[in-house]
């Protein structure tokens, strides 16, 4: 048994330990009980001439006693590992500060349960700022919730070795829950939070790469421009300005760009409609990329970040805006053909309802309805948008 083992665990070892005391001469025991005699008491006494039989009595004895002793240790370590992993998190107020994994940056424990609420002025929103993020990808996760950690409320879920961009709620709550699970952890992550007024932006964030200028208060009205690092392209909009949202809420009108290496993928595209592809895709799958190591990210969509990874092909996205944005990511180890969408513009006008086809090749048939009713916001009315099988 490790130390940070469950009591169950414990448990268990004093079981052990209990049968092994019970195989003893039952001549170094109280009678009938089992149990280790009291120090002082005649069976635990030595006396001269004992036979060898009494002495393994006594070497049983011992050992089970150096057993049972070696439990109620672990055991006290036990309670303090836990101990440890539910002292993280609480809630927060004031206008910025900063929030840490437990054991940050040498490692969270296994088992973590941890949930931090920030709670702002009434009319204001947090935004988070990540410093620092390494968490065990699929298996450890640090949830988002915008609002108090109820399902209802659910943001994001955020798990892996790569920064996320910055993070806004929509209220003065906003709550941020870190599970692991038993085994392997990472250094974990570090971020600074911040409230904002409805007037404030906040920090588009710097991608890796990039050099932002500009700004410094990210109100209404201000601008920031990125640039890249020589070697690397800008792939998005240079120029970012805080706007007032329908609901009155100041926002970027854009999100912020990246920079990739030059010579490689990627571009903004522009026009009603087209065909986005990774590098080398040779058409023969729709959708197929190293599980879990490989993903393709697509932003601008509700919910606002999906992560696509595998080789089921998945259902249509819809924009909530005007633009989507595709984030192509791989690893250095294994290639697989990659993915092929179509994309395709819709107008949709503020009193109607518009109905849109799926067209589906010839050797596929619908595996639902063949049309999906969108409303106005650009969002399906129907439950699920139709699918295609062979």
């Amino acid at each position: 048994m490790r130390p940070g083992e469950s009591l169950e665990g414990s448990r268990s070892a004093r079981a052990r330990c209990t049968a092994v005391n019970n195989n003893t001469d039952t001549d170094h025991t109280d009678s009938g009980t089992g149990r280790l005699a009291h120090p002082g008491s005649s069976q635990r006494r030595m006396k001269r001439g004992t036979t060898k039989r009494r002495t393994r009595g006594i070497s049983g004895r011992m050992t089970a006693m150096r057993c049972f002793l070696w439990s109620l240790v672990l055991s006290s370590l036990s309670l303090r590992a836990e101990g440890f992993i539910y002292t993280c998190g609480g809630t927060l107020k004031g206008r910025n500060g900063s929030i840490e994994s437990p054991g940050f940056p040498y490692g969270y424990p296994n088992g973590a349960n941890c949930t931090w609420v920030i709670v702002g002025e009434e009319g204001s929103r947090i935004q988070l700022m990540f410093l620092s993020f390494a968490i065990e990808e699929e298996y450890d996760f640090l949830s988002l919730y915008d609002g108090h950690p109820h399902p209802a409320n659910f943001r994001t879920r955020l798990t892996g070795f790569q920064v996320p961009t910055p993070v806004t709620s929509t209220g003065n709550v906003f709550s941020l829950r870190l599970t692991s699970d038993f085994a392997v952890s990472a250094h974990g992550f570090k971020l600074n939070y911040e409230e904002l007024h409805s007037t404030s932006c906040g920090n588009p964030g710097v991608p890796a790469k990039a050099v932002l200028s500009g700004g410094g208060r990210f109100a209404v009205g201000d601008h920031v421009r990125y640039s890249c690092v020589p070697g690397y392209v800008l792939d998005g909009h240079a120029t970012l300005t805080c706007i007032t949202n329908a609901g009155n809420t100041a926002v970027w009108d854009f999100p912020a760009p990246i920079c990739r290496a030059e010579d490689t993928c990627g571009g903004t595209v522009r026009g009603g409609s087209g065909v986005v592809t990774s590098p080398g895709y040779p058409g023969s799958y729709d959708f197929q990329t190293e599980e879990k190591y490989d993903y393709l990210e697509v932003e601008g969509s509700e919910p606002p970040t999906i992560w696509l990874s595998g080789s089921n092909v998945p259902s249509p996205i819809v924009s909530n805006k005007n633009w989507l944005r595709l984030h192509f990511v791989s690893d250095a180890n294994h290639r697989y053909r990659g993915y092929s969408a179509h994309y395709q513009g819709i107008k949709v006008k503020s009193a109607e309802i518009v109905q849109v086809n799926q067209k589906l090749p010839s050797t596929r048939t619908p595996a639902g309805p063949p049309n999906a009713t969108c409303s106005p916001t650009q969002i399906w009315l129907s439950c699920h948008p139709p699918t295609c099988m062979s």
